[in-house]
């Protein structure tokens, strides 16, 4: 399995894979944080085969933050969802933490790739301390079942403000909240991951 192409990381489930599970990383992050790896071992004990990948704009640098439009690191989620399609059969479910899973998102509305699910961490609903900005405009265009997994102290977004966001979403949504929980989504009391999967393979069942 060469996931070189797309600087992905497989998490292998014991036997043959119920879906592919492809995550990528928040805006100063990379394929390899604490939340995306144990996210990704969740899904393997579930039986899928979970991909952490870096965006094109963090190989090209080891650090500092986006640059430009995003739409390289979209082409790049384009690109990562077609090359883990190929890994199994089932069902494919995409996202990511914060600004890969917003970018991941705007990927699905735009239909430039196909998913049966979208699974987002802390969704940057607007910058910190700017809610005028909102991060929505193309929430409505989503049409496939949605997991978001938010802390509530996330200064990205209240959760009465993320169930705004959420409305716009006309298919089947869920809020996971993480009490206490900041962007970063740490938890001592919860474990965050189990909940996240739990919620997008209970959407995925209907």
């Amino acid at each position: 399995m060469n996931l070189d192409r797309i600087a992905g990381i497989a998490h292998q489930p014991d036997g043959r894979a119920h879906g592919v599970v492809v995550l990528t990383h928040g805006a100063g992050g990379d394929r390899d944080s604490p939340l995306l790896q144990r996210v990704c071992d969740e899904w393997a004990r579930h039986g899928w085969l979970a991909v952490r990948y870096n965006l094109p704009y963090r190989r090209r640098r080891p650090k500092g933050p986006p640059s430009g439009s995003g739409d390289a690191d979209r082409a790049g989620i384009v690109d990562a969802i077609e090359v883990c399609r190929g890994l199994a059969g089932g069902s494919l479910i995409a996202g990511g933490h914060s600004y890969g899973g917003r970018q991941t998102s705007m990927v699905v509305a735009a239909g430039a790739a196909e998913v049966d699910a979208l699974t987002l961490f802390s969704y940057p609903v607007h910058p910190p301390g700017k809610p005028e900005r909102a991060r929505t405009e193309h929430l409505p265009s989503i049409t496939v079942p949605t997991v978001f997994t938010h802390g509530t102290s996330d200064p990205f977004g209240t959760i009465a403000e993320l169930r705004d966001a959420v409305a716009l979403i006309a298919a089947p949504t869920e809020i996971v909240e993480i009490t206490g929980a900041r962007h970063d989504l740490a938890s001592k009391a919860l474990d965050v991951a189990a909940l996240a999967v739990d919620a997008a393979l209970r959407l995925l069942a209907g």
